[in-house]
């Protein structure tokens, strides 16, 4: 019998615990060793994000389309994100796994338990559903795949027959300057990115999809995200970064359809028919050394970025969607260096979140941006973009500690599966 999840909140099971209660401040769980630490701190009650741009916050997002969700919809309030490597070398296993992978998916960003659900009638085998979503509301969940360099060869080693298939977009990323990746925090061959309203339902996305590939796939490493610090909503408020100031003022709506062609969604004529109305996306993990930047001046903080901490206006302007001139910023502000009239018209869409793992064990926090970024093609895209950054005045503040690039394919339709017209 399967089991689905309530699609409001006013339909909780009477046994599932009340919001605010531990359980709904949780962002990991033990015995999987999937998370490498919880959001502490940011407020993990909230259920909803208050700038969701009039989106109803408890109705599903659909699943099948011509893009995969997670991209340009409404951005959420929690994310998990994991990479794997694919632990055989057994295509027929990773293209059957995929096929499962889909199915769980679509139910669970429907509100549906997985399979036969966390209760089944018959007690003697392990539930198709872990069940700590039971109760819950779809809380907006999405959840993209993508497929990394690593996918197509390793080593060498060409080892699903994919080898000529990997787009020319796909490319390693460069060594940028002042980064510090952490290998155990970079790269995998297949990552899923899983956003909601509640951070349980993003965990037990996750958790579910890792359960259900094991055997095929291990989790390489993940990160927890909660306050989203950009939007896709320009007509919402826009979110703040730990900074304390307004991020992804100008970043691409979800409704502009000519920059999302322009910018964000392959097409065949890039070279990848696979990849037609796909995107690729870049993920960077950015140590921000809160302590250091808690200690400088307002002035030095808004020169630094180029806007103002109030309101988020450019220099020299009153409102924060005003026309910035460049020239009146320092040659080194962020705002400045990133903006397309500095980068040949360059535009990438961006859909970052604050992380808090604790503390590094000197007495600082381990916080920071988990940084993500779609775009039609990398190299014009977010490595353009990072190599005008190397005399930003914002690198004295942050590091790139980890980092991931990923080809994902277009939207999945009825009855198909992720990947299948790379494998197909």
């Amino acid at each position: 019998m399967t089991q689905s999840r309530p699609s409001d909140t006013g339909s909780r099971s009477p046994d599932a615990p009340r919001a605010g209660m531990s359980r709904r401040r949780m962002l990991g769980f033990s015995g999987a060793s999937l998370l490498v630490g919880a959001a502490a701190g940011a407020g993990l009650d909230r259920v909803a994000s208050a700038d969701t741009g009039g989106t109803d916050t408890a109705a599903p997002v659909p699943f099948h389309g011509p893009h995969q969700a997670g991209i340009a919809t409404p951005v959420q309030d929690r994310l998990h994100f994991a990479a794997f490597d694919v632990t055989t070398d057994d295509r027929g296993k990773l293209v059957q796994m995929l096929k499962d992978w889909t199915k769980a998916a679509a139910d669970m960003t429907a509100g549906r338990a997985i399979g036969d659900g966390a209760i089944p009638e018959v007690a003697v085998a392990p539930p198709d559903d872990t069940g700590e979503a039971l109760g819950l509301p779809a809380s907006r969940l999405t959840l993209t795949i993508g497929f990394g360099p690593t996918l197509f060869e390793k080593d060498g080693k060409d080892r699903f027959g994919i080898k000529a298939r990997r787009p020319a977009a796909l490319v390693d990323l460069p060594h940028f300057s002042g980064e510090n990746l952490d290998p155990d925090r970079s790269g995998g061959d297949i990552c899923v990115q899983a956003c909601a309203d509640d951070p349980q339902v993003a965990v037990h996305a996750i958790r579910n999809l890792a359960r259900i590939g094991m055997g095929v796939v291990g989790v390489r490493w993940s990160q927890l995200g909660f306050g989203k610090t950009s939007s896709t909503t320009p007509d919402a408020q826009t979110p703040r970064n730990l900074f304390g100031f307004k991020d992804g003022t100008d970043n691409i709506g979800a409704n502009d359809t000519a920059l999302l062609d322009k910018h964000v969604w392959a097409a065949g004529a890039d070279g990848s028919d696979w990849m037609a109305g796909g995107s690729y996306l870049v993920a960077r993990r950015i140590r921000m050394h809160i302590e250091i930047w808690d200690r400088t001046s307002l002035r030095e903080q808004e020169d630094v970025f180029g806007r103002s901490k109030s309101e988020g206006a450019p220099v020299g302007e009153k409102k924060e969607r005003d026309k910035p001139v460049l020239a009146r910023m320092k040659p080194d502000a962020h705002v400045r260096l990133a903006h397309p009239d500095s980068n040949g018209g360059a535009r990438i869409l961006r859909r970052g979140y604050s992380f808090t793992d604790g503390s590094d064990g000197l007495g600082r926090l381990e916080a920071g941006l988990f940084f993500i970024a779609f775009q039609r093609d990398p190299r014009t895209g977010f490595i353009k973009i990072q190599e005008s950054l190397a005399s930003d005045a914002m690198n004295e503040y942050v590091q790139h500690v980890g980092s991931g690039i990923f080809a994902c394919p277009p939207g999945v339709k009825e009855g198909g599966y992720w990947g299948e017209t790379l494998f197909a």
